[in-house]
């Protein structure tokens, strides 16, 4: 999230524009189905990943037609172990001897297991018709203090007494809490236990006018230009409200002579 916050172009050129060139290819290649894998943080995005991973949601949805190539979305949260999960964070830092750092003691996320969330990305493809998002029965939201407290004592020690928890602060563009559907949105069950369908007042038609702003290049021309992007990201997604406190990247400038 952070270093999407800090680098948007590329988050854009990535989830948005590569998710629309995948799109295009699928078409012309007469794919049967297409699923894109989204995120809670697509639901009142505050972060610019978010706000991408909309946008792949509404790009598919405008794309979607009753032939050819059918299209959906399947929004989940954090997978337990996957790369940039906490768990492996906070086992390096337990072994290095602490302090094991969180943001917020407040902090919570839905947690699902590598193989239970690809075995319900392949099911979710399995049932839809086209044009669906998805969302996952994922349990209620987990505080990252406890599982913080729960490595820990599975590692052997004792929270605070053998390894310490530091409390650093939210990062730019971090929610405390996750949601998995939009303020004018439904969901309703499908045949699988652990799988719904978001019924939602946006949808088809405002997927293609999305669809067809990007192919027109509204997102191009503004790569250095952080502020303009977001401005732009704001004009397509609504909802999209970016953190007051934006991160700006580090520009290293190295001199000639330390190159030589």
């Amino acid at each position: 999230v952070s270093m999407q916050e800090a680098f948007p172009w590329e988050a854009i050129h990535t989830n948005v524009l590569g998710t629309s060139h995948l799109v295009k290819a699928s078409l012309e290649h007469n794919v049967e189905k297409f699923v894109l894998v989204s995120t809670d943080k697509a639901v009142k995005p505050v972060n610019v990943m978010g706000a991408t991973k909309r946008l792949a949601e509404l790009v598919c949805q405008g794309a979607n037609s009753e032939y050819g190539t059918r299209f959906m979305s399947v929004r989940f949260g954090n997978v337990l172990g996957s790369s940039g999960s906490v768990i492996p964070i906070f086992q390096e830092q337990i072994r290095s001897g602490g302090p094991v750092t969180i943001t917020d003691p407040d902090m919570e996320r839905y947690f699902m297991s590598v193989p239970e969330a690809a075995q319900l990305i392949l099911q979710a493809g399995s049932i839809g018709d086209g044009g669906e998002v998805f969302v996952l029965d994922m349990g209620k939201p987990i505080k990252i203090l406890d599982i913080a407290n729960e490595l820990i004592r599975l590692s052997g020690f004792e929270p605070e007494l053998d390894i310490p928890i530091s409390f650093i602060g939210a990062r730019p563009g971090e929610k405390k809490i996750e949601e998995l559907i939009q303020d004018n949105e439904k969901v309703r069950k499908t045949k699988h236990e652990k799988i719904m369908v978001v019924d939602s007042a946006s949808g088809k038609e405002d997927g293609k006018i999305i669809l067809d702003r990007i192919m027109k290049g509204e997102l191009g021309g503004h790569e250095f230009d952080n502020n303009e992007l977001r401005v732009t990201l704001a004009s397509l997604v609504p909802e999209y409200k970016p953190s007051d406190e934006l991160q700006e990247p580090v520009i290293l400038r190295i001199k000639p002579d330390v190159m030589a």
